[in-house]
């Protein structure tokens, strides 16, 4: 999903993973954007030694959440070659627009690298991004090298970087972060049910409309995810069965539940507290 209007650069297809052009310029930073763990950075500065990776998220949004921990690798391991990482979060709800509930979100992850606030999705248009996450990689002189739109192509990605790097001078690349690509007959992964947005509209929370009123959903999948703000805890029945509560500490995504193989379930919620529901994401998984 992709905020309303958002422009399409020439940059890539989807599924590809080299721009259709050579000559594609990273567009400047926009001023006015609070920049969370650095200073408001000058993309023709980073770029002019060595390669830069901007990495757009969303901290309610699936299968954004799930690349982040590639990213922090990649930025921990790649340092020292020379990559800078940025993040941007480019909201799609009041979940973490403000400077405050973003810094909250991130503080409950392992996110090793500066990030924007992009509440205004200005740097979201200037790119042309297609939805949560999108991933670009800059080469030094600030042109265009990758990009990705969507979850995976983890192997794909860190070759692009490192292939970046190896270009530059005197560069001693560490050992791949992944191991190498699995080979063979793949499992067939179930299709999950689609995300679903209680409160009607992927920017209106759910909340009791009376004390006591449960959330319920049934899904297909292999586990369950909802975006969470607010104060209070959120008791968890999943086919029927008590698993426990959810004390929320910031703003973000809390498992409600996993399975090993892909399968019909229903998960319940039971809200004390402030608690606002956002969505509720469904994660892929083997079938049977």
């Amino acid at each position: 999903m992709s905020p309303a209007g958002a422009a399409n650069l020439d940059l890539c297809d989807a599924r590809a993973v080299r721009p259709r052009r050579d000559d594609i310029a990273i567009p400047s930073f926009p001023p006015g954007i609070t920049w969370i763990g650095t200073e408001p950075p000058v993309s023709e500065r980073l770029t002019a030694r060595a390669a830069l990776l901007v990495h757009f998220f969303e901290l309610g949004e699936l299968s954004s959440v799930r690349t982040l921990p590639f990213v922090s690798a990649l930025a921990r391991a790649y340092s020292r070659s020379g990559l800078s990482v940025l993040g941007i979060h480019s909201p799609r709800s009041q979940l973490a627009a403000s400077d405050e509930a973003l810094e909250a979100g991130l503080a409950r992850l392992d996110v090793d690298f500066p990030v924007g606030n992009d509440s205004e999705h200005r740097i979201w248009h200037a790119y042309g991004c297609r939805g949560w996450p999108s991933t670009f990689l800059w080469g030094r002189g600030g042109t265009l090298r990758y990009a990705r739109f969507g979850e995976g192509a983890y192997h794909e990605t860190e070759g692009a970087v490192r292939a970046e790097l190896a270009g530059g001078e005197g560069h001693d690349l560490p050992k791949p972060i992944l191991g190498p690509p699995p080979t063979g007959r793949q499992p067939e992964i179930g299709r999950p049910s689609e995300e679903v947005f209680p409160g009607g509209a992927h920017d209106v929370p759910w909340t009791p409309a009376e004390p006591g009123e449960p959330l319920e959903i049934e899904y297909a999948g292999a586990g369950a995810w909802a975006a969470l703000d607010g104060t209070g805890t959120v008791g968890l029945a999943v086919d029927g069965e008590p698993t426990g509560a959810i004390a929320l500490d910031g703003p973000g995504l809390y498992e409600l539940s996993g399975h090993p193989v892909h399968g019909m379930h229903e998960v319940r919620l039971d809200i004390s507290g402030e608690v606002r529901v956002w969505s509720v994401a469904f994660a892929p998984g083997p079938g049977r």
